[in-house]
């Protein structure tokens, strides 16, 4: 049964927009009862990643700059006083930074070469509202797997076929927490947004109850 929607401060509150295809930012904001729609943009992120990462651009600020094109992509298709939430993450193990695997070998890759090492998660979401961006918000997490052997890997990997859809190859907010042993931040933005900034700023902008 889906929770029930928080009722709206009043008939014309703003719509709420999400420029994200992530199933697990959606997952975040129904829980939490939050009325939205989403259009998820059109952007090229390892190769925007690319030319960030040449620039110098720290892997906090990477996030949210492609945050905002991610917002900014869809601003023309909405009317002028949609909030549109951009969101990114960016993973990085000692100075290396991580794409989203395209595939179940690249995943399984990628999660031994996490396993038995601390990584960092940059959380970054920005929001447009009549084509400005209004506010931001980002957040480093981190985490550390514990030494997995590679048929655990494999079996959580069949388990969980969405894992793919995160830049880290799991969900923790399933079958992922069993990757690791300790984890420092918050466990909302790991998951894809901060969830608790993001209902707060939604409530300074009339769109949820206070």
């Amino acid at each position: 049964m889906a929770p029930p929607t928080i009722a709206l401060v009043e008939a014309g509150a703003p719509e709420i927009v999400l420029a994200s295809a992530s199933p697990a930012r959606r997952a975040l904001l129904e829980a939490a009862g939050v009325p939205h729609r989403v259009l998820p943009a059109a952007v090229d992120e390892a190769e925007v990643k690319l030319a960030l990462r040449a620039g110098g651009v720290t892997p906090g600020d990477a996030a949210v700059a492609l945050a905002e094109l991610k917002a900014q992509r869809i601003l023309p298709r909405l009317g002028a006083d949609a909030i549109v939430l951009g969101a990114d993450q960016i993973l990085t193990v000692e100075g290396q930074w991580f794409d989203k695997p395209p595939d179940h070998a690249a995943a399984r890759t990628q999660l031994l070469s996490l396993q038995g090492r601390r990584h960092e998660l940059w959380t970054a979401v920005v929001a447009f509202r009549a084509g400005a961006r209004i506010w931001h918000h980002g957040v480093e997490t981190r985490l550390w797997m514990r030494a997995c052997s590679a048929d655990f890997i494999d079996a959580y990997l069949r388990a969980d076929p969405q894992a793919l859809e995160s830049v880290g190859a799991y969900r923790i907010e399933g079958l992922g927490a069993h990757l690791f042993s300790r984890i420092q931040g918050d466990g909302f933005a790991i998951q894809g947004l901060p969830l608790l900034e993001v209902l707060e700023f939604l409530r300074t902008q009339g769109a949820l109850l206070r």
